[in-house]
């Protein structure tokens, strides 16, 4: 193990706060870079591009799971939270790894999955040979069945992943699983698993790792007391803080004992929370008390649209000033359709329904490729990007969208990984598409991802847009971004932004402390400037001093 190095932080951002407008590059590690030529993401891949991340310009990276795992769902179902799953390295190669990104000035931060465990974990195993009552299965949650001879689950509820959430073991008791049932959940009443997984968070900060993200963070408790309700009567309790599953208020005890250990460290360790609940109850995972920040999924899940995109901003600083946080911004990531291709697509005029719920259908249908607009996509991506890369707060981004990457909608159904896509009969498409390894070359068995062929299979279109095709195209997505986390280093300020009229309802513009200013068009005619406007990036080349439709411009500030 090494001894994290100290890193440099600008004088105006202590250490203690270098995450409140950090850029974070979400790595997917099987499907960012294969070292060993076996066709899955490894932790010397990532070493191997270390130049690529640093040249990119962003301030740390977070790793979805690398632990050991039978991949049910991707790397979420843990076997061992102390370890490298051994296809992707040792313990001695994330050690490398971190030394190489902290000594280029980029911070790491790991994903825990604290709601559930893989069945193959050792604590799970042990609950299956100790049988009913033990103190093993305590750490779980076993039921006995209903029915005369106990054969019918506890509860007749449902996975987010589809079909039954309870499953039977060879005693006969029933196991809860909120995922596959490859992920039995955990018993938070139980002091064992919160004093584990309080070593597993000093585990991984002795060894250098910056923050934490949190899986699934508004699941951990639960109040499962007998009688249990049933579907239909748990779709009707109010997720106010005392749902049986969802959002419990006890979730910050568990919290409040991480934030302890998160302050023992100088500086301390960060968290984010992944969690989905209403908006209003955001600001608890986000407090100082808490986790310290939470995603917030508003952009995410919005249409390219202006009133909307103002709105969320407004209510999302709003939030993050209750809680003492500051606001996340996320745009694309490993559990949902790249924004490049929700903003393509072609949807049918009328309805209620959102982009995002079209988007699903579509990819169900098959992915008409006679629906997508990939110039439109990338045009409105490019736009949404610049406008969310110049809001106050922490942008994440994730893999690939820096190449514009589009979603993957022609992998075969037996070369499928995602228990969605499984649990549902193909009703839920699931998150491969998002998932491909990336493309670093233009040619080659896998786009210079590995030696071999890549664990999802790659489209043809990735040798356009691969990071050997993009990183001399001064016009490229690649160069754009570059360019963009170059300058927000430079021109950020205080966490603060005001909006400025433009006398156009599709036209959003807004101000930064430090004169930063940031026009987004998000019609279809142009919007005209002042002359005396100092453009320092565009989205999409200008003509004169009009922004084009479907394009941002950023305005020169006083840069720092």
């Amino acid at each position: 193990m090494t001894t994290p190095l100290p890193l440099e932080t600008d004088a105006a951002t202590p250490a203690a706060t270098w995450w409140r407008q950090a850029t974070v590059y979400q790595i997917y590690p099987r499907s960012f870079a294969d070292a060993n030529g076996d066709g899955i993401g490894d932790i010397p891949g990532i070493l191997s591009r270390i130049d690529y991340l640093a040249e990119l310009g962003i301030d740390a990276v977070w790793l979805s799971p690398f632990y050991p795992s039978a991949l049910a769902d991707g790397g979420y179902d843990v076997a061992d939270y102390r370890n490298v799953d051994p296809r992707l390295g040792t313990l001695d190669d994330f050690d490398a790894m971190v030394d190489a990104l902290h000594r280029r000035g980029i911070r790491v931060v790991v994903d825990i999955v604290p709601n559930h465990t893989s069945d193959l974990h050792p604590w799970f195993q042990e609950a299956l040979a100790a049988g009913r009552g033990s103190a093993a299965r305590d750490r779980y949650i076993f039921r006995d069945g209903t029915g005369p001879d106990g054969s019918e689950p506890p509860a007749d509820w449902v996975s987010v992943f589809g079909g039954p959430a309870w499953h039977r073991v060879e005693d006969g008791q029933w196991y809860f699983h909120n995922f596959a049932k490859e992920q039995p959940d955990l018993n938070w009443d139980n002091p064992e698993v919160h004093e584990d997984f309080i070593t597993t968070l000093r585990f991984w900060s002795d060894r250098g790792v910056d923050g934490f993200r949190i899986d699934v963070a508004h699941m951990l408790t639960k109040d499962l007391t007998d009688p249990l309700p049933t579907r239909d009567e748990l779709a009707l309790i109010p997720i106010d803080g005392n749902h049986p599953l969802i959002d419990r208020d006890d979730v910050h005890e568990i919290y409040a004992e991480w934030r302890a250990v998160f302050n023992s460290y100088d500086p301390p360790r960060t968290a984010v929370a992944e969690a989905w609940v209403a908006t209003d109850r955001v600001p608890r995972y986000a407090s100082p008390e808490s986790l310290g920040q939470s995603f917030n999924f508003a952009l995410l899940q919005a249409d390219f649209d202006a009133a909307q995109f103002r709105r969320i901003v407004t209510d999302s600083l709003e939030l993050a000033s209750r809680s003492g946080s500051s606001s996340t911004w996320v745009l694309s990531n490993h559990d949902v359709v790249r924004h490049a291709t929700r903003y393509g697509l072609r949807v049918p005029d009328g309805g209620t329904k959102e982009l995002i719920e079209h988007v699903g259908e579509w990819l169900v249908d098959g992915g008409d490729e006679a629906r997508l607009d990939r110039a439109r996509g990338r045009r409105r991506a490019a736009a949404a990007s610049l406008f969310m890369l110049a809001l106050p707060g922490s942008a994440y981004l994730y893999q690939g969208e820096e190449l514009g990457l589009y979603e993957v909608t022609t992998i075969p159904a037996d070369e499928r990984q995602d228990p969605t896509f499984f649990r549902t009969a193909g009703a839920e498409i699931g998150r491969d598409g998002c998932r491909v390894p990336l493309p670093w070359t233009s040619a080659g068995s896998s786009f210079g991802f590995g030696d071999d062929s890549a664990h999802l299979p790659q489209p043809e279109w990735f040798s356009d847009l691969a990071v050997e095709a993009q990183t001399a195209d001064a016009s490229s997505m690649l160069s754009l971004y570059r360019r963009a986390l170059s300058l927000r280093h430079e021109l950020q300020s205080d966490e603060e932004l005001e909006w400025i009229d433009t006398g156009r309802s599709d036209v959003l513009r807004f101000a930064r402390p430090n004169g930063w200013q940031v026009i987004t068009n998000f019609g279809s005619e142009p919007y005209s400037m002042s002359a005396d406007d100092d453009v320092l990036l565009s989205s999409s080349p200008l003509a004169g001093t009009s922004v084009p439709a479907e394009s941002t411009v950023w305005i020169g500030g006083h840069r720092g």
